[in-house]
């Protein structure tokens, strides 16, 4: 199974610019996207991604954030937000569950330049975790998105100019040490552990042409499906956005074909 996370920053304008032609080529079997930016009814889906069913959870605000699952295989069920009122107006978090996974899309909160949404963020990466956990009692939980946080120094060009900087914070990077302290696996980092790979470039000057990046797009997932983890990938060669897309891909269950 083939899965790609791809935060579009607009899916309208992504689609413009080859989403729908690098996902044909790519051939996943699911995709996810963050920031569409959109609803359903926004959207003309181009004839490419045809063989997808689509799923939507868009912000109350229109224009602004939201997430969606394109799937080829249906879903036993799908949820849309954490089920705390607060967290779930942003269309943030968007939950598809499978045979033998839980898959969450997730598109993390921003802290801001000036850290006015930092207190808020901690408290979300608590409550997200939560929720997570509660998923994973009932069976493994993959989850991918946009995480807004560099997790050390190797994910990142220029970490000693970032350590105050939004997305570089100590209370963010300890939310995500969080999720790995809690046994979940950052799944680029069991195939690779050098620096120098990145999913975000700053559209200022040169940054992506120079490769000066942070690396704050992941896919997670529970350690009871490290036996199946097959590859993680990072696609920096495709543009359409200031993110590029990511990719996890699982071997099947056992006994399954």
């Amino acid at each position: 199974m083939k899965i790609i996370s791809w935060n579009v920053n607009g899916i309208r304008a992504a689609l413009k610019k080859g989403c729908a032609e690098f996902i044909a080529a790519e051939q996943p079997d699911i995709v996810c996207f963050q920031e569409t930016k959109a609803t359903a009814g926004d959207v003309d889906v181009p004839a490419a991604l045809a063989e997808f069913t689509p799923f939507w959870n868009s912000a109350e605000k229109k224009g602004y954030s939201g997430t969606a699952i394109f799937t080829k295989q249906k879903p036993l069920a799908v949820t849309l937000g954490m089920g705390i009122g607060e967290h779930d107006r942003e269309g943030r978090i968007l939950t598809a569950e499978y045979a033998d996974f839980f898959l969450v899309n997730v598109y993390v909160p921003n802290s801001k330049r000036e850290l006015t949404r930092l207190s808020y963020r901690q408290q979300w990466d608590r409550d997200f975790l939560a929720y997570l956990q509660r998923l994973e009692a009932a069976k493994p939980v993959i989850f991918c998105g946009d995480f807004n946080v560099a997790h050390t120094d190797l994910d990142l060009a220029r970490p000693k100019d970032n350590v105050q900087n939004h997305g570089f914070t100590p209370e963010e990077r300890a939310g995500f040490s969080a999720f790995v302290d809690a046994g979940l696996l950052d799944t680029f980092r069991e195939f690779e552990r050098a620096g120098g790979h990145y999913t975000w470039w700053s559209q200022m000057g040169t940054a992506r042409a120079r490769n000066i990046g942070w690396r704050i797009d992941y896919f997670l997932c529970s350690a009871a499906l490290r036996p199946r983890l097959k590859a993680a990938t990072i696609y920096p060669h495709i543009t359409g956005s200031d993110h590029c897309p990511v990719g996890l891909e699982l071997k099947a269950a056992s006994g399954r074909k």
